[in-house]
């Protein structure tokens, strides 16, 4: 009898030094990054189900030693994550508006995740890189850190990946400051668009970086991708698979105290119910109440007990 082997996921990113505020004027430490946040979400819904890996690059130093700690407390495989001496993982800072709303500051011009492939990741590893996953996730920062021989490396390892059968993720993600300008993160977005299996933008982000009116116009862009997820912030989502388009709404939160992470959240709990062949209207409104849960607490990364009991409640229901 031939044992199945768990589903592997590959979340593709940075990991940076999280400060966000505490109490009397004080600054708690933590790690967190867009995909690192979905990673770790994407762990807590599946639990032992799917194998996940994050990849990037850090430092030798003593937050990096930590770094790589916290990944193997959250179950992270962590046999992707590069080592370079002479760099150092970015770092960033949060600050809340009395809504909740935050805003960043950041210091990661030379970090080490923007090495990933350059200094660390090279071409001799493409193919086994390639060969390692049946899902790929990356986002605009992703992109948007490497230098163009970096990401044309990557670019090679997901098409060589969906050669055989492997699928891609994509969140666009869209920051402003990482770009050089508008214009090459439009292009470098839909080049890897095109190499996207399953998208997972946010239709805000849509607007600034496409000037898109409104979710059609979204869709119609979209509408090479196989499966499209529009995340409408409290209005809910738009879902396009086998060219059939639901709606799912979200359920009602009480009072938000952070939406960081809100995106990363919702992703990670959709790809995981997805990869267990969840459908995506069932992904999708499960992946809406961990997000309601995780815009609750402060930081991008909330107590494990908490989605666990999200979890117990789901299974019980």
């Amino acid at each position: 009898m031939t044992t199945r082997s768990l589903p592997r996921l590959a979340c593709i990113g940075e990991c940076m030094v999280e400060l966000s505020p505490a109490d009397r004027g004080l600054y708690k430490q933590a790690f967190a990054g867009d995909t690192l946040n979905t990673a770790i979400y994407a762990i807590r819904t599946a639990g032992k189900s799917i194998d996940t890996s994050y990849i990037t690059a850090v430092g030798n130093d003593h937050f990096s030693d930590r770094m790589i700690d916290f990944f193997q407390s959250e179950n992270i495989n962590s046999q992707w994550v590069v080592r370079l001496a002479d760099k150092l993982p970015g770092l960033y800072s949060i600050e809340l508006d009395q809504y909740g709303e935050r805003s960043f500051s950041y210091w990661r011009n030379d970090s080490a995740a923007r090495a990933l492939f350059s200094h660390g990741l090279k071409e001799r590893h493409v193919a086994e890189l390639a060969e390692s996953f049946d899902l790929y996730y990356l986002s605009g920062i992703s992109l948007a850190i490497l230098d163009d021989h970096s990401r044309s490396l990557l670019k090679q390892v997901l098409i060589r990946a969906r050669a055989r059968g492997a699928r891609v993720a994509y969140d666009s993600n869209y920051r402003p400051r990482l770009w050089k300008s508008k214009a090459e993160a439009q292009a470098v977005t839909l080049e890897f668009l095109a190499l996207t299996d399953i998208a997972l933008v946010t239709f805000d982000d849509e607007q600034s970086l496409f000037d898109d009116q409104s979710v059609s116009q979204t869709l119609s862009r979209l509408s090479s991708v196989g499966e499209v997820v529009i995340k409408q912030g409290s209005e809910g989502c738009t879902i396009v698979h086998n060219q059939n388009t639901v709606y799912v709404p979200t359920t009602p939160v009480s009072e938000v105290v952070d939406t960081t992470s809100a995106g990363d959240s919702f992703n990670g709990g959709y790809l995981a119910r997805r990869m267990l062949d969840d459908s995506p209207e069932v992904a999708a409104a499960f992946a809406h109440k961990l997000a309601g849960t995780v815009i609750q607490y402060k930081g991008a990364i909330i107590p494990e007990a908490v989605t666990s009991q999200l979890l117990e409640i789901e299974t019980s229901c």
